[in-house]
């Protein structure tokens, strides 16, 4: 499951990121790391980007960047 496919309100713990390199870096400075829980905080109106809550800050990505990483719902 890709952290795309997540409705607001839910979380997944990370699992793997399919990125490659700049933007896996981003990600990883972000604290995307395995293990790490990410919440759906809500949509834009549009549903894109989605703004995620992740270590105690929000960050908001596109659904193709989401798409790139690998998590399983809790």
């Amino acid at each position: 499951m890709n952290l795309d496919q997540l409705n607001a309100g839910e979380k997944g713990e990370v699992l793997k990121l399919n990125a490659r390199g700049p933007f896996k870096k981003r990600l990883l400075e972000m604290g995307f790391i395995t293990g790490a829980v990410v919440k759906v905080v809500k949509y834009a109106p549009l549903k894109d980007p989605v703004e995620y809550e992740l270590k105690g800050y929000h960050v908001s990505l596109r659904h193709e960047e989401a798409q790139q990483i690998e998590i399983q719902k809790i």
